[in-house]
């Protein structure tokens, strides 16, 4: 943790995220969002370099996670963290953002980009394939994701909890193999400790069945990205292996550069902060150098525009059908 940050707390879709920020003022605006187990915290090495950049830099602490409030409604859906994001650049006075994603922010930072092109510049996602391309997993890949399928049971949080939080340890140890995490994840387990927090971070994987299976929802988590993007993976990851960032460019209309870190698993921006930034300021740096003209400028407004239809026709193209009506009704 870095004394040399405090949170400060700003209203945003509906919430009071406590924030990490740094840079100047008038610096271009780049978020970044982690994923879980994790905290804004453990960007702080980002935050310093990329701010001392010239960039202004902001790392939210997502929805449930200390200190950011949790919200009333239980809602967790992919396209509500979206537009957290979306909300947050709003609140902060700016245009248009870079977003920096990483696990669930990566997650957030595609659909963000995919439901707001006007709004997000470019996106940096790490651990996480185009969303379409995780919804085609490999059979081995099922395996490693079975970890989803036990954060649904009613009593995960007490397995998660037990032991001074023996099985998240090893979750976290099986995903970045011979990583030291212990220190850097420590603000997360003491917050955990809190049931609700804990129950806030298992809430985005229980919410996933309504964002899959609602139509409405099904457009901007698989449509090809709008805008430029660079998307980082560890060689180590244990829990997205490498062989899901493959065959994924044409999910990218606006451009792709991919990067594996050959020494880092899935936390990868913890493991090797300052390749993570390098990483980071090159590709902010061709976006000064070649600035791209956005293939729209409009917003994803409804299930039955142009875009969605196309969209629904390039996943039928690739073996997902999307769902013909909401879930539970939504």
């Amino acid at each position: 943790m870095s004394t040399a940050l405090l949170p400060r707390f700003i209203q945003a879709n509906g919430l009071e995220f406590g924030v990490l920020q740094a840079g100047p003022a008038d610096g271009e605006l780049v978020l970044l969002a982690h994923g879980f187990p994790d905290s804004a915290w453990n960007f702080a090495p980002i935050i310093e370099l990329l701010s001392a950049a010239g960039y202004r830099v902001v790392a939210p602490f997502m929805r449930g996670y200390l200190p950011t409030q949790i919200p009333a409604d239980g809602d967790y859906r992919i396209t509500t963290l979206a537009r957290d994001l979306i909300a947050l650049i709003d609140e902060l006075g700016a245009s248009r953002a870079v977003l920096v994603g990483h696990d669930w922010g990566a997650v957030a930072s595609y659909t963000a980009a995919a439901l707001r092109p006007d709004r997000v510049r470019a996106v940096v996602c790490a651990a996480i394939p185009h969303l379409r391309r995780f919804l085609r997993p490999t059979l081995a890949q099922l395996g490693r994701s079975s970890y989803m399928l036990r954060f649904q049971w009613p009593d995960a949080e007490q397995h998660l909890a037990a032991d001074d939080f023996a099985a998240l340890r090893a979750l976290v140890q099986r995903w970045s193999p011979g990583a030291d995490l212990a220190a850097a994840l420590a603000p997360v387990a003491e917050g955990f400790t809190d049931r609700a927090r804990l129950s806030a971070a298992l809430a985005y994987y229980r919410a996933m069945p309504r964002s899959l299976f609602n139509g409405e929802n099904w457009a901007p988590l698989t449509m090809p990205t709008p805008v430029p993007a660079c998307v980082i993976y560890g060689a180590r990851d244990g829990c997205i292996a490498s062989e899901m960032f493959a065959r994924q460019t044409h999910l990218f209309a606006a451009g792709l550069r991919q990067v594996c870190f050959e020494n880092a698993g899935h936390f990868m921006q913890i493991e090797q902060p300052q390749q993570f930034a390098e990483t980071v300021l090159e590709f902010l740096h061709n976006l000064k150098s070649a600035p791209h003209e956005f293939s729209t400028k409009k917003p994803l407004s409804g299930l039955f525009s142009p875009t969605v239809a196309t969209t629904y026709k390039m996943v039928a193209e690739d073996g997902i059908e999307p769902p013909t009506r909401g879930f539970n009704g939504t």
